[in-house]
């Protein structure tokens, strides 16, 4: 099984593989016009009715494989407004092979005849919201023809997460399908302009794995294999970033508020962290520090609130001071530059045993998170000899190791990134493998800019996807300075690199 946001992530990650969307809606195409084959003998009519969008051109290319049949194309909206470069490749496509198109701008001029096979392409599974006009339309005629009903996808007006119709109000199932199509009926004539309408399909063809509302349908579900490869799951890409934007109208402190928590001994990983979360996309980064090092951090950049607390180590004396600064925050970064002296230690074990927020727990803290029953949202981030002290085991093999890193996440019940030349990321049920980065990155420092990383992004979407994308842009800054640079890199350069190792994902 596999979510809508999922499987966009994957086909993101596959085309960053070097495998071209075009490639992947011809082979979509071709599963369609498979799927009309095995209900229609050749010389049937079918009517390919398609939307605008990817959707629409796998419809564009299945009507290409079906020159046996008696296919009409029709699009609902002007070829102009077709949203893909790929689908408007194939849309011309069909005219240049002279197969019967119309278009249709108004309700009022769609017509299906009276064809064997209806193909529904004119909504994938990312649609959200109950159907518009011209295809609210459509769908009614879609329910009304006697024709073999074969959805692309999804059949439209289907969540494919949930099996709901698209936007109706929770707890309207397709258990009451009927009731909902019919009352759509009753729409056309006026009687019932609030309820949601979908396409009863009899045969889906989705793409690459099932997804979950689909065991709701009554209706066939075939799963074709479109050429995507196990890679595109299984290691990070571009496509685990997706969604992970600033709104336009947002305002200061809504893409993230993070707090570091660190140095004493040391001063440099500290404001790494904490430059990183910034270069990473949060609105703003605190650090709360000794006293003895705040006026060093501070000066490693203006751009950084430096909170100063009295001594020169943590201890459990600065417990309250530092929850109260957490309270206010999206995400803790607990660890660069503490130092492992047991008055720290006893602060970690304090601070994470009464935390109930998100944490980025690195260096010298992860000691600590094995002892301790948490209510906090963990992503630990040790390198492999880290991960061995905490209890955990490594091997040489990526996926050995994942597998036994799987394991140990479930037993703490915190979401591990565990650092190597293949990064594991895993909750302790999904599981990914990044590989970006370059041996340039053992240099010291470059742990504490992807702890930073980690806490921006976690403190906009969850911990695992916050786990998965730090790693995977870390790495994708690592390279770009050590494709221009080579490996003398250092690990503020790896910082100036992560925006755009961002925006070009």
């Amino acid at each position: 099984m596999i979510t809508t946001d999922r499987m966009a992530a994957v086909d993101a990650n596959a085309a960053a593989l070097g495998i071209p969307r075009k490639q992947l809606m011809e082979s979509s195409g071709n599963a369609v016009a498979r799927a009309v084959r095995t209900v229609a003998e050749p010389g049937a009519t079918v009517a390919l009715c398609c939307g605008r969008g990817n959707n629409g051109g796998d419809a564009f290319v299945a009507a290409r494989f079906l020159s046996a049949y008696d296919v009409g194309v029709t699009l609902l909206g002007r070829p102009e407004s077709i949203r893909t470069d790929i689908a408007r490749e194939n849309w011309d496509a069909l005219a240049e092979a002279e197969l019967p198109t119309k278009t249709v701008t108004d309700s009022a001029d769609l017509s299906l005849g009276d064809p064997d096979v209806v193909v529904d392409a004119m909504l994938g599974s990312g649609a959200t919201g109950r159907l518009r006009e011209p295809e609210r339309s459509a769908a009614r005629a879609i329910n009304a023809n006697d024709a073999t009903v074969v959805s692309v996808d999804v059949p439209s007006g289907i969540d494919a997460d949930t099996g709901d119709p698209t936007g109706a109000p929770d707890g309207n199932s397709i258990g009451g399908a009927d009731d909902l199509t019919g009352a759509a009926t009753a729409d056309s004539t006026g009687a019932s302009g609030d309820a949601p309408i979908l396409v009863e399909a009899d045969g889906v063809v989705t793409f690459h794995d099932a997804k979950p509302g689909l065991d709701a349908l009554d209706a066939t579900v075939t799963v074709a294999d479109i050429g995507i490869p196990r890679a595109a799951e299984r290691f990070t890409g571009p496509g685990d970033l997706l969604g992970i934007s600033r709104d336009p109208n947002s305002h200061k402190g809504d893409n993230g508020e993070v707090l570091v928590v660190g140095g004493g001994p040391y001063t440099g990983a500290p404001s790494l962290t904490a430059r990183a979360a910034l270069r990473a996309g949060a609105d703003l980064v605190s650090v709360a520090c000794p006293e003895t090092v705040a006026r060093e951090i501070q000066g490693f950049s203006a751009d950084l609130i430096v909170r100063d607390l009295p001594g020169d180590r943590l201890g459990p004396n600065h417990l309250d001071r530092v929850r109260d600064l957490a309270a206010g925050t999206d995400a803790v970064v607990l660890g660069p530059g503490l130092g492992d002296s047991d008055g720290t230690a006893d602060f970690v074990r304090a601070f994470l045993a009464a935390y109930d927020g998100r944490a980025v727990v690195d260096a010298d803290a992860l000691r600590v998170v094995p002892e301790i029953d948490t209510d906090a949202d963990l992503i630990c981030t040790p390198h492999q000899g880290e991960l061995v002290a905490m209890g955990g085991e490594t091997a040489d093999d990526p996926d050995e190791r994942g597998e036994l890193v799987r394991s140990f996440a479930g037993e703490l019940g915190h979401t591990l990134l565990v650092k190597g030349a293949y990064d594991v990321v895993t909750d302790g049920d999904d599981l990914r493998l990044n590989r970006t980065g370059n041996p340039g990155m053992t240099v010291g420092g470059t742990g504490d800019v992807l702890a930073g990383a980690v806490g921006a992004l976690a403190a906009q979407t969850d911990a695992f996807r916050g786990a998965v994308a730090g790693a995977y842009v870390t790495g994708t800054a690592g390279d770009l300075v050590a494709d221009e640079r080579g490996y003398g890199l250092v690990a503020t350069d790896v910082i100036d690199r992560l925006p755009e190792a961002m925006r070009d994902a």
